[in-house]
Order: C-alpha cells, then sequence, then structure tokens
C-alpha cells in the first residue's frame, strides 16, 4: 500500500530540492519531478518526493480529512480499530 500527502512548499532549495510542511512537519524533499513549482503550492508528497502540484482546496480538503481520522483515532478506546 502506498500513501501520498499533501504538503505545502515552504521554501525552494538548490538542486531540485525544497522544503515543505506536513501538518506542522517540516521536511526537505526532491521537486525534481514537478516544474515551475513556488513557495505557497501544494503537491502530493510521497517517500520524500514531491509527485505532483495540487490544488490548494483539494489540499485542504484532504488535510481536514486526515485530521479528522486522527481526532477519532485519539478518541477512540485502546485496543478497538476504526
Amino acid at each position: 500500500m502506498c500513501l501520498a500527502v499533501p504538503a505545502l512548499v515552504t521554501d525552494l532549495l538548490p538542486d531540485a530540492m525544497a522544503r515543505v510542511d506536513v501538518g506542522g512537519i517540516g521536511k526537505t524533499v526532491s521537486v525534481a519531478l514537478v516544474d515551475d513549482l513556488a513557495v505557497g503550492d501544494y503537491v502530493i508528497l510521497h517517500v520524500g518526493f514531491a509527485l505532483s502540484r495540487l490544488d490548494p482546496e483539494e489540499a485542504e480538503k484532504t488535510l481536514a480529512l486526515m485530521r479528522e481520522v486522527a481526532d477519532l483515532e485519539a478518541a477512540a478506546p485502546a485496543g478497538t480499530a476504526l
């Protein structure tokens, strides 16, 4: 199974690298696969590589759903599978 998550580009770095924010956590990732990237763009991130640009509205929807799942997991009794 693969998991790709929306990430906000916060800084463009040399050598096709960028700094991104993933749920409040900063990471340095490769952006070699995405052309014309700018600070403030959202990308789909998978194992350290930005795969494509993502519409900001779609990114926010996905991030909100991920936060909702995390909140449900935190509220579930121990040993309960969601």
